[in-house]
């Protein structure tokens, strides 16, 4: 069976951009999926994901703005052979976690809240349901749950399971 590769921004912004909204989808649609059957951390890990897609393909708007935010350019591998990427590129291939919120000032509008309640998932993924606040700023599944649904809003607002899942969280 023959994986699709994912084409790099370096190599075609709009098909990369494409490419990503299309994951953001069905990472989003998977949180859903996920959210519905109980699973409510995998969801949690989905959305956040859906997320990071999106916003990487959001950036592929603001491309020339991060050339200034990110200058300059480093040498990748790229089969057997090394090419020269501008750092931008790479910044926006890759959407590094550490940078999401960077990134999401650059791209401004609602993509700083939106990354805010993505990290609260990240970080809820990893550590579960804390009533305390001490690992997680979420207390429980059910807050978990309208999280994941506003980023899935975001995604697929007119989506039928979109729809069906979250309907009560909105």
């Amino acid at each position: 069976m023959d994986f699709p590769t994912l084409v790099k921004p370096w190599l075609d912004l709009a098909k990369y951009k494409e490419a990503r909204l299309r994951e953001a989808l069905i990472e989003a649609r998977l949180a859903l999926e996920f959210l519905e059957d109980g699973l409510v951390r995998n969801a949690a890990g989905k959305a956040f994901q859906a997320w990071k897609a999106y916003l990487g393909a959001l950036l592929a708007d603001k491309r020339e703005y991060l050339r200034e935010l990110y200058p300059g350019s480093r040498k990748i591998r790229v089969g057997e052979d090394e090419v020269v990427v501008e750092e931008a590129d790479v910044v926006i291939a890759l959407v590094p976690t550490s940078h999401m919120a960077k990134l999401a000032a650059a791209v401004g509008g609602d993509a700083v809240e939106y990354t805010a309640v993505a990290f609260h998932l990240h970080r809820y993924q990893y550590n579960g349901p804390d009533p305390e606040g001490f690992f997680s700023d979420i207390p429980d599944d059910r807050t978990a749950a309208i999280f994941i649904c506003r980023l899935a809003g975001r995604i697929l607002p007119h989506d039928e399971l979109y729809k069906r899942v979250c309907g009560a969280t909105r």
